[in-house]
């Protein structure tokens, strides 16, 4: 099996973290590839960022060969629709799988993201997956992006502080964290706050991986069928 993992921004640092914390999890045998954008902003935070790594994103899914999952480890879920008009292979977001498994193992989960101009997208997406009952906030840690990139930014301190608060006054079961660049953080956040704190790549590689065992693909009718030759990339 071989999942190509896409990450939509240009940081080649943050696509290592996350191809390293989806072979973590994948089972023997699945081949992990993790791509980044060339053409992309260096880091995605809102609306404006999305649209600006479509193209990138689009084309690193049209031009990878023989993939047998497409996993877009941008926490928005970038292009997520597009993306699956462009395979009939299963495409998942990071953001729709932690929100899903995060639904099955919690009545009540909160989602601590990085700043607060992306917490709108996300609270967009929660209504759109039918999730935002279950979600009791989307909180903002108010660290950027590229700081989770440099250990010394004080960047996990300032999310731990922030679940902190989501299990005070939210009374979370469980918590989301909001962006791929987090993916190295579960493990130790959970083991601090004693509750289940997902990574969405990790989430997703899972789902992915059982999604091709069952041979399922993703409808060519109504939405997500083809476009058309020449509108192409």
């Amino acid at each position: 099996m071989r999942i190509l993992v896409v990450n939509p921004n240009s940081t080649a640092s943050m696509t290592e973290k996350v191809g390293a914390a989806a072979r973590r999890v994948a089972s023997e045998g699945t081949e992990i590839v993790a791509a980044t954008s060339t053409n992309g902003p260096e880091s995605i935070e809102g609306y404006y960022d999305e649209a600006m790594a479509l193209s990138g994103m689009l084309s690193v899914i049209r031009t990878t060969p023989d993939y047998d999952a497409v996993v877009i480890a941008c926490f928005d879920d970038t292009g997520l629709d597009a993306a699956r008009c462009l395979t009939d292979k299963p495409v998942i977001g990071i953001g729709e799988a932690g929100y899903h498994m995060a639904s099955m193992i919690a009545n009540k989960f909160s989602v601590v993201t990085t700043l607060g101009r992306s917490v709108p997208a996300l609270e967009h997406n929660l209504h759109r997956y039918g999730l935002m009952s279950r979600c009791a906030r989307v909180r903002s840690s108010e660290v950027a992006v590229l700081d989770l990139e440099h250990p010394g930014s004080g960047a996990c301190d300032r999310i731990s502080a922030e679940i902190g608060r989501a299990v005070a006054e939210d009374r979370a079961e469980a918590i989301v964290l909001g962006c791929a660049g987090m993916a190295d953080l579960a493990d130790t956040l959970a083991k601090e706050h004693g509750l289940p704190v997902l990574d969405g790549v990790t989430c997703a590689i899972g789902l992915a991986e059982t999604m091709v065992r069952l041979q399922l693909r993703t409808s060519r009718l109504g939405g997500y069928s083809p476009p058309p030759a020449h509108k192409a990339l």
